[in-house]
């Protein structure tokens, strides 16, 4: 049939509808991930940052943004869960590229530096979720399974001592919290992180 009779031939502009819409959520998740991107910076900075200027920095018209997150709780409650993800990836990436208790010991770092760098961003959560009737604040899990993951590496290494859990650990490293991210936390964060490092290694079979 001739293509002016109205048949779409095989071939045709039907077959390139999919690439067009795989090219819109590709668009679409990138403005997701530069909003998140923004956000994590500016709400570090300061707990109650205008949405606004988050759309602004963030290259975004606000009809985008607030499809992508309709209120402020939204988006806080997003980056948390985003800024945990991304603590729990680097578990895997470093496992595969050092030795398990090079591994461990460089994420507990990383671990640190998301405590004492991002005390805005636990501001902005209290904030949400402090208020009557506010979400609850999303549980830790991706960072304790991250945690599960590099013991039981360690472990099977025989780099450190068999049988400790993720909740040995944070319990081990609770001190991190008590540390004033507003001070020279490094040193301190390092020393800490160090005896709990040396704690494990005792009892190691490879010890």
């Amino acid at each position: 049939m001739h293509p002016e009779s109205g048949h779409t031939p095989r071939g045709g502009s039907v077959s390139q509808q999919p690439k067009k819409d795989t090219a819109l959520r590709s668009d679409a998740q990138r403005n997701r991930e530069r909003i998140l991107r923004v956000a994590t910076v500016e709400l570090t900075l300061c707990a109650d940052a205008p949405l606004s200027s988050i759309a602004k920095k963030a290259g975004v018209g606000q009809g985008t943004f607030y499809r992508n997150f309709p209120h402020r709780e939204a988006l806080v409650l997003e980056v948390y869960r985003y800024e945990m993800q991304q603590v729990a990836d680097a578990a895997c990436e470093l496992l595969e590229t050092r030795p398990p208790e090079r591994a461990l010991r460089e994420w507990m770092d990383r671990l640190a530096r998301f405590a004492m760098t991002k005390a805005g961003l636990a501001d902005a959560i209290r904030l949400v979720t402090s208020a009557p009737g506010g979400p609850a604040r999303p549980g830790p899990t991706p960072v304790v399974e991250a945690a599960g993951t590099l013991l039981r590496a360690c472990e099977d290494a025989g780099a450190i001592r068999p049988g400790v859990t993720p909740d040995d650990f944070f319990l081990a490293i609770a001190g991190l919290w008590q540390i004033d991210p507003h001070e020279d936390w490094e040193p301190r964060a390092g020393r800490l992180l160090d005896f709990v490092m040396d704690g494990l290694r005792v009892g190691a079979p490879g010890g």
